[in-house]
């Protein structure tokens, strides 16, 4: 995966909101190895089956020449005595390190976090969603007690949350994920989940309670306050460069991307509309003092002044990148002391006064940024559908898609049969779901509940 400068400005900014929010819940930045011995993969057990597919292994450290000029082969005199992991997560390799850093209750909590990339290698790939390397944050915190834990995974997983739906005016829900679904080594992973315009459902952050499980396989203990070892309590939290492809396909149109007003790279563009060189440096001269005003106020703009492309051409090239607003100005607006302002996500236009210019271009950046959250939120509300039978299920499913909230007995092999014969999964069990008996949708059993499934990405 290559990300070209402008996709890698919005990622910066994601990274920049989710940091900001991360280190004021108390958590600090570390950096951990890229390789993992492999005997550390080995010691939690569930960790090990869930990535052993996944792994991407180092056997050798250099390669030579083929004597026979046919090109670089492996140097087996180099083969290293213990293979390597490159990272698929870091739980491993992190908590070996926090053997040797934790003694004491007056060590803990540990709140940390690295951003880093992970490779994972996928059989199918597809663009941001799924790649082999992808860049990431992955949290990873140590507590005295299970109450202090499952405090921080609940914690989290309402961080990222709100970061959807603050920033990326994306709306989720939050969930459990069901045994099945858990993170490998996990007693609890929390959920966001995303619907997407064509009906898909996408995880968009995780959450995990790790119990006692790495601090077991790796002998991580503490002297309590009262002088007893005891094993510490874990989490473990991610999101990664998947939230754009979040972003893409929660917003964006036929004519490109429709970004966030706060995630945007640039907010507002000016693209002047002239004839000749005189024209052209007058409107350059008319605008610097508005680009002043909106830096001023922290937004971000860009005058477009190449001489290279049309009018024609800029308009297009922005509303494909998604700018949420952009200025017209030309000779006659000058005149009159207006600008043209176009928003991105109804492809709208108004002819401003320019002594009101700036405080429309606050105000609408605000009414986008909370447009696009309000209409993929009514999308969402109108493609959550309550089912009673799996005749039902299966044709809404088809027909229509998105989530789909339906009765389930909580049995392991419901939830595999269900997803053999449809492709869908059980996305979440809702944080905020009334308990509600009923019977199974598959199986008629008895039903403490409804749960969401869904086809996913």
């Amino acid at each position: 995966m290559v990300i070209k400068p402008y996709g890698f400005a919005i990622w910066e900014k994601i990274q920049h909101a989710l940091d900001t929010m991360f280190k004021e819940t108390g958590h600090e930045n570390v950096y951990f190895p890229l390789f993992i011995p492999k005997s550390y993969l080995s010691k939690e057990a569930s960790h090990v089956e869930g990535f052993a597919k996944e792994c991407a292994v180092v056997t050798h450290y250099r390669l030579k020449n083929a004597e026979d000029g046919s090109g670089i082969v492996v140097d087996e005199t180099a083969k290293l005595e213990e293979e390597l992991i490159v990272r698929p997560t870091s739980e491993t390799i992190i908590w070996d390190t926090y053997r040797k850093w934790i003694q004491s209750y007056r060590d803990l909590p540990l709140l940390y976090n690295q951003w880093a990339n992970v490779v994972r290698w996928e059989m199918r790939t597809r663009l941001f969603l799924r790649t082999a390397e992808f860049l990431w944050q992955e949290g990873h915190t140590a507590h005295a007690t299970k109450e202090e834990a499952i405090t921080e995974a609940e914690k989290m997983m309402n961080v990222y949350a709100t970061f959807a739906e603050d920033f990326m005016a994306m709306p989720v829900i939050r969930g459990l994920k069901s045994e099945s679904e858990r993170f490998a080594g996990a007693e609890e992973t929390y959920c966001i989940e995303a619907l997407m315009q064509d009906g898909k459902a996408l995880q968009a952050g995780t959450s995990h309670f790790l119990g006692q499980n790495f601090a077991k396989a790796f002998d991580v203990k503490f002297a309590t306050k009262e002088g007893n070892q005891e094993y510490v309590w874990a989490t473990s939290w991610g999101v990664s460069t998947r939230l754009m492809g979040a972003l893409i396909m929660t917003h964006s149109d036929d004519h490109g991307l429709v970004l966030p007003p706060k995630l945007a790279p640039i907010q507002v563009v000016i693209v002047p509309i002239y004839k000749g060189e005189e024209q052209l440096a007058q409107l350059g001269e008319h605008v610097e003092g508005l680009m002043k005003d909106l830096r001023k106020k922290g937004i971000s703009v860009k005058y477009d002044n190449r001489d290279t492309h049309k009018p024609g051409f800029k308009f297009n090239e922005y509303e494909l990148k998604g700018v949420p607003l952009r200025i017209g100005i030309g000779p006659r607006d000058l005149e009159q002391g207006t600008y043209e302002l176009a928003r991105r996500d109804t492809l709208t236009k108004e002819s401003i006064d320019a002594g009101r210019i700036v405080a429309r271009i606050e105000e609408l950046l605000e009414e986008i940024q909370q447009n696009l959250l309000d209409r993929a939120l009514s999308y969402r509300e109108s493609h959550i559908t309550e089912v009673t039978d799996y005749q039902e299920f299966k044709k809404v499913l088809e027909v229509k898609g998105g989530f789909i909230s339906a009765h389930w007995d909580g049995t392991k092999e419901t939830e595999e049969r269900i997803k053999e014969e449809t492709k869908a999964t059980i996305r979440c069990i809702p944080i905020d779901q009334k308990k509600e008996s009923g019977v199974c949708v598959y199986s008629g059993k008895p039903s403490s509940g409804r749960v969401l499934f869904a086809k996913a990405y």
